[in-house]
């Protein structure tokens, strides 16, 4: 009887479900909706700014990062994990990416052994995954409770950053601009969502179209604002060719590196399989042990065709869990137009330039929402554990920890050891540990 009700529950959230097939203009309309959603472009930028790249090194970079985020979106969907996974690239290696560019003379040299370092890490997570290492991992240490856990702090520590640097903090607009941007776009894929619930299957289409309408009446109404500013999409070229490895740069392979980089993937790993949770629970899929396998396969490949082509790494998306929940679409078949939109943008500086023209506020307002909902499906994941004292700790302890990461002065971060940096730096991987840690050493109740 639970179980069926548990499918009752889950039942309406889908529309479509993983291996459905839907015509290819729906796919190419749904896959741009990811592709909006998702600020593939802010990675490549900070580095560019971080280090002090050339207008033309930066171009190549953000070109060569949605190639990549393209290429990586299709071998996890495709080949690999085989599930509805958008991947993209990772704020979390930034301040190793910054430190193995300076100690290494920066220059061309410095950009060669961020490169080869991420080379041999990805070499390193393919054979996690092919060795089955990491699944063994998962099945050990992430029983429901933690795994409910990681999902709701993955939301968690995403909404202060929708809400303080893509509302409070945007620099498009002023803050009463930015906060009513916000508002308008929020409003708006909420009005659509509960149109499509209230007209149930006749409805659905407005589920679907959802975060394409508000990002759209978003930009309209910071145009009315006068803060639309595509003047920057005028002076971009259609297609330019992206740099090529070995011409145009090298690798290099420093010891310490190749170090450093290899616990920044271990990172990658505990904050991707949050990912996974999250749109396993949303598509109501459970992960196999082939599927996780298969999935850190995938996420090696991934950075691999990221460093052969001058990226960063780049990783699961959390954010499209939350948006295959708001749509109700699931299929595999829009990832692949995700793919391919990537890949176009990544060829065309004026449609990555356009993309990266929509008002931050405007992507705050749905963003938010979407990160609400990333953190309900973890609670959703943990509602058939009982939860006694030992429980409440797993689940509080990293809401904490969380909580002071994302809050954390990040001068006072910066005075700690290295090491130290990459541990706290990245909330999700501490709290993740947290709920871990807890599980395996507090005493269950008798």
């Amino acid at each position: 009887m639970n179980t069926q009700a548990d499918k009752q529950d889950h039942a309406p959230q889908l529309t479509v479900s993983p291996d459905e097939k839907i015509s290819v203009g729906k796919s190419i309309i749904l896959g741009l909706q990811h592709v909006i959603a998702m600020d593939v472009y802010v990675v490549p930028f900070l580095i560019a700014m971080l280090i002090g790249l050339s207008s033309g090194q930066s171009s190549a970079l953000i070109q060569a990062t949605f190639i990549a985020a393209g290429l990586a979106t299709i071998v996890q969907t495709y080949f690999c994990m085989k599930l509805p996974v958008a991947q993209g690239p990772s704020y979390v290696p930034l301040g190793a990416i910054v430190s193995i560019y300076a100690a290494s003379g920066g220059g061309q040299l410095g950009w060669n052994s961020v490169l080869g370092a991420g080379l041999v890490g990805s070499i390193l997570v393919i054979v996690l995954g092919y060795t089955g290492i990491f699944n063994k991992i998962v099945k050990s240490f992430i029983p429901p409770i933690v795994g409910g856990t990681i999902i709701f702090i993955v939301g968690l520590s995403l909404l202060p950053v929708a809400i303080r640097d893509n509302i409070y903090g945007a620099k498009d607009a002023t803050i009463n601009q930015n906060v009513l941007l916000a508002l308008i776009s929020g409003a708006v894929l909420i009005l659509f969502v509960i149109l499509g619930s209230l007209l149930r299957n006749k409805g659905s289409i407005f589920r679907i179209i959802s975060v394409m309408v508000a990002l759209v009446v978003g930009c309209i109404s910071a145009n009315i604002m006068g803060v639309l500013d595509f003047s920057a999409v005028n002076h971009a070229k259609w297609f330019s060719m992206p740099h090529i490895p070995f011409a145009d740069f090298g690798f290099s392979f420093n010891f310490s590196a190749i170090i450093t980089m290899i616990i920044i993937y271990f990172v990658l790993l505990a904050e991707t399989t949050g990912t996974w949770f999250a749109v396993s629970n949303v598509i109501d899929k459970p992960l196999t042990d082939k599927n996780l396998n298969r999935g850190v396969i995938g996420e090696g490949i991934s950075c691999l065709i990221a460093s052969l082509l001058g990226s960063t790494p780049v990783t699961g998306y959390s954010t499209n869990a939350g948006i295959i929940s708001i749509t109700g679409i699931a299929s595999r078949r829009v990832f692949l137009a995700v793919g391919v939109w990537f890949v176009i943008f990544g060829c065309s500086g004026k449609l990555a330039v356009l993309i990266s023209s929509i008002p931050t506020a405007v992507i705050g307002g749905v963003f938010s929402i979407v990160c609400g909902i990333i953190a309900i499906n973890g609670i959703q994941v943990m509602k058939n554990v009982k939860i006694s004292e030992k429980e409440m700790y797993i689940i509080a302890i990293p809401m904490i920890i969380t909580l002071a990461l994302v809050m954390i002065p990040q001068d006072f971060l910066h005075s700690l050891p290295t090491f130290v940096q990459y541990l706290l730096g990245s909330p999700i991987l501490a709290a993740s540990l947290a709920a871990i840690l807890l599980n395996k050493l507090l005493p269950s109740a008798k």
